[in-house]
């Protein structure tokens, strides 16, 4: 299974990314979105990423320029069905990302591969949605995609082999590493990751430390270099609850049940560093704790 071209569902965060990477190891990129801002925005940070890479001699200006003219960027979502592999990388929500493969099947070429970003949701479900459960898989990148070596690769109980080392030699192609995780919720680096986090929230929540001290404590006690608190803001409060209800929903353990502050906040909108506060405000120059 030969990939040559990549069709990219989400230009926000992850998805510009995950596309900025792609170009850059010679993929011919489509990357689509609902709205042409959310286009203009993902195709201004690839190309502020890019630039950043040149000014600290990690690529030369020509890779640059070739990378910039390998993405086209496009509204229209049926476009991308006739790329080798499909990329979703909309929101962290099952009903959405079910709907737009529902949208992409009638304009799939018979051999594409259909992957899913999702750090958290069942593969084995997703892909039985669509027509083809053998040439679906789990392609987790991690954020930031251009600086983060890891992809977590997730097999679904329907996934064939060939799909499979497809997927492994297509992660090698772009520079990083493969860790193969088995479908169960939140694979494996959020299965650890999150919790973690989620209990800084409770450590906050029962007034065992502010926000400044868990941060301080973690970077400085455990070598951490962000704080668990300063790091739930960077990945998206609403994300990081949507995967703790995966993991309380599916492994029906009450060690993963969510701080109920987490959810406060989630109700509040403050999301993080993309609303503009969440245990921290960035609203000024520097950014202070809400708690």
């Amino acid at each position: 299974m030969e990939i040559k071209t990549v069709g990219i569902v989400g230009a926000g965060q992850m998805g510009n990314g995950i596309a900025h990477v792609f170009a850059l190891a010679g993929y011919d990129v489509t990357l689509n979105d609902i709205s042409q801002e959310a286009l203009d925005r993902g195709l201004a940070t690839i190309r502020k990423n890019l630039d950043r890479q040149v000014a600290k001699e990690k690529i030369a200006g020509a890779a640059r320029d070739e990378a910039l003219g390998r993405i086209r960027a496009t509204l229209s979502l049926p476009e991308l069905g006739q790329s080798d592999l499909i990329v979703e990388s909309a929101s962290e929500r099952e009903t959405i990302k079910n709907a737009i493969f529902e949208d992409l099947q009638p304009h799939l070429k018979p051999t594409t591969i259909l992957t899913s970003n999702t750090s958290s949701i069942s593969i084995t479900r997703l892909a039985s949605r669509t027509d083809r459960p053998e040439r679906f898989m789990g392609l987790h990148f991690m954020n930031p995609v251009p600086v983060m070596q890891l992809v977590e690769l997730i097999r679904g109980i329907a996934t064939d082999e060939a799909t499979y080392k497809t997927m492994l030699d297509l992660v090698d192609s772009l520079g990083k590493t493969a860790a193969s995780a088995e479908d169960f919720p939140a694979f494996i680096v959020n299965r650890i990751l999150l919790p973690m986090i989620n209990e800084a929230v409770y450590t906050l929540y029962e007034g065992v430390g502010s926000v400044r001290s868990i941060d301080t404590a973690m970077k400085l006690g455990a070598a951490h270099p962000m704080g668990p608190l300063e790091l739930a803001d960077f990945i998206g409060l609403d994300t990081c609850l949507a995967i703790m209800n995966v993991l309380y929903d599916g492994l029906a353990d009450t060690k993963y049940r969510p701080c109920p502050l987490l959810t406060k906040y989630v109700e509040a909108g403050w999301l993080g560093r993309k609303s503009g506060r969440g245990f921290y405000d960035y609203r000024g120059e520097t950014p202070v704790p809400t708690r």
